[in-house]
């Protein structure tokens, strides 16, 4: 059997965690993302502390460990990078090449929408009942601005990025599903 991780990065609200929502239900993956282990960590850590970090790496090290080496067909992870940063970028080689070492298809996959979008994306009914910590709009917005301020979350148009297998999308106009099945067609997902 062979395996496949797909990585979907981009901002803040984009629409990683419906898309691989959808692609999960498309193909044989399973998908963890980012937030499975972020509200777990914040039920015993405040953000950012030691703690919270060891345990979300953790939880995180053990299921790419176990999708890896184990028999399931493949995993579907939803992470947030800045683009500027390369320590983002040996974060993600290390996961491909732990994959890649056990015979698996490695891809990423990068989501970018306009921002007023975004906005609107980040008050939807699944986004909060998936991810407890976003539930405060008010705060969530704000730390949408801020992180964007701060960091580049999007590639530029016709960067060369390291990745084998990459493709970017930009769904502003784009239904979940719509998205998942260009995903699935364009990288040659089972």
């Amino acid at each position: 059997m062979s395996k496949t991780l797909v990585i979907i990065t981009g901002p803040h609200a984009v629409g990683k965690m419906t898309v691989g929502q959808e692609l999960a239900k498309i193909t044989d993956l399973r998908l963890f993302h980012n937030h499975m282990s972020i509200e777990l960590s914040l039920k015993l850590f405040e953000f950012g502390t030691p703690g919270f970090r060891a345990l979300n790496e953790t939880i995180r090290k053990t299921v790419f460990e176990q999708f890896a080496t184990g028999d399931l067909p493949g995993l579907i992870f939803t992470y947030m990078m800045d683009f500027d940063d390369p320590a983002e970028f040996s974060y993600l080689h290390e996961l491909t090449e732990l994959f890649s070492s056990h015979g698996a298809k490695c891809h990423v996959v990068e989501l970018c929408a306009d921002f007023d979008v975004r906005l609107a994306r980040n008050k939807s009914e699944n986004r909060l009942a998936n991810k407890e910590s976003k539930r405060n709009i008010e705060w969530s917005e704000r730390e949408m601005r801020k992180t964007a301020a701060m960091h580049r979350l999007n590639s530029r148009k016709d960067e060369s990025l390291p990745f084998e297998s990459y493709i970017k999308i930009d769904n502003t106009n784009l239904a979940p599903d719509e998205v998942a099945s260009m995903i699935k067609e364009r990288l040659g997902i089972a």
